[in-house]
């Protein structure tokens, strides 16, 4: 079973996130995906993307990955760009990455969805993220 908490230490505080021309980026990894916390305060701090860079094993990646992206990307009304690492990580295959980068909107779902290939590219535009987030009532209810 991959343990890892054996090799990585949970950080202490959410980096804000930083201004780019497409809009503000809030950065997280995938383990951050299990808690939307993460998502809804980058989200509080201004962020219009949130990236989730992972290496999901193919069990998890199968069950979690595409529905908790989707549902971070709704919950927060953000972009969400996930870059996925895909195929083995050691000679024996003990440990085997889903792939499947990934790149939803906030109201229409997947925008890109690159299986298992190696890369792919996605064209980011800015959109009036702000104007549909003052429509949602949900947005209004939950971040004023």
């Amino acid at each position: 079973m991959l343990m890892e908490s054996k090799s990585t230490q949970p950080g202490n505080t959410i980096v804000p996130p930083f201004s780019t021309p497409v809009g503000k980026v809030g950065l997280a990894i995938c383990y951050d995906l299990r808690f939307p916390e993460m998502g809804l305060q980058l989200r509080r701090q201004g962020a219009d993307i949130l990236t989730f860079p992972s290496a999901f094993t193919t069990r998890t990646g199968a069950a979690h990955w595409e529905l908790l992206l989707r549902s971070t990307a709704v919950q927060t009304q953000c972009y969400v760009v996930a870059a996925a690492q895909v195929g083995k990580h050691d000679p024996e295959g003990k440990r085997v990455s889903y792939g499947h980068a990934m790149v939803f909107l906030p109201t229409v779902g997947v925008d890109t969805d690159c299986g298992s290939v190696g890369q792919c590219n996605c064209a980011m535009q800015r959109h009036p993220t702000q104007r549909r987030r003052r429509r949602l009532l949900s947005c209004r209810n939950r971040f004023g």
